[in-house]
């Protein structure tokens, strides 16, 4: 574990196994280069978390926050006889953070800029905050985009993080529970972005501060205890167009 000198508290944990596949095909290690990821390529990613190793985070994923407040949370594949699909996850197990703090977990290995993005989500607990959701666009700890449904507050939001700092784009109140699982959706192509909420289109949203290519990743606040399954990426020329 180190703290940067920008304040922002990484830890990356290298992994051997697979898990992850791309365009169809497993590969033994689960990384992928950014040329492979390119933003315009044909580039498509998912992780499913059930040939990885319980106990551990997968093949070149690490763990970060943003506004730091105490250690870091302790995210990894664990065995869940509930999940989504098959019977493993990757969850954030234990967090102490504060109220300030955003725990992320970052697939290091990716580069999108226009993509289609999906994951299942699943709250376990959390008295400050609860859920979580994607993050994409991801430059570092202090600079991305968040969609995130939050049960103790009945939303579906999202949001930009500019130099630490989250600002709200959109928001939608929606009967939430924890304990079952919701797919989280993504498109955004230059400066629109789209999220859907199992499958229904709920959030419209336009921003031009981050308009590069970046990481992909999983996100949840202070104390939220969250689980995540079948995240699948693809870029956009590979994205069939949505009615509008």
């Amino acid at each position: 574990m180190k703290r940067s000198p920008a304040g922002i508290t990484l830890m990356a944990i290298a992994a051997m196994g697979a898990g992850c596949t791309h365009s169809g095909q497993r590969t033994t290690s689960g990384a992928y280069s950014a040329a492979e990821s390119r933003p315009g390529s044909s580039a498509a990613m998912q992780w499913s978390f059930d040939d990885l190793a319980p106990g551990k985070l997968p093949p070149h994923w690490v763990v970060a926050e943003t506004r730091p407040t105490r250690d870091l949370a302790r995210w990894e594949v664990a065995v869940d006889p509930a999940a989504a699909s098959g019977k493993q996850v990757l969850s954030l197990l234990e967090t102490n953070s504060e109220s300030p703090t955003f725990n992320l977990a970052i697939a290091n290995d990716t580069s999108f800029k226009n993509l289609e993005l999906s994951v299942k989500v699943k709250a376990v607990r959390g008295e400050i905050d609860q859920g979580g959701g994607p993050i994409w666009r991801c430059k570092d700890a202090n600079n991305y985009y968040i969609a995130r449904i939050n049960p103790l507050e009945n939303n579906y939001r999202v949001y930009k993080v500019v130099g630490g700092q989250r600002k709200e784009l959109g928001s939608v109140n929606t009967m939430l529970e924890a304990g079952r699982w919701y797919t989280l959706g993504v498109t955004m192509r230059g400066s629109r972005i789209e999220c859907t909420l199992d499958g229904k289109r709920r959030l419209i949203a336009d921003d031009r501060a981050l308009p590069d290519a970046g990481r992909i990743g999983l996100w949840t606040k202070a104390d939220a205890a969250t689980s995540f399954d079948d995240l699948h990426v693809r870029a956009f020329d590979q994205v069939a167009s949505a009615p509008h």
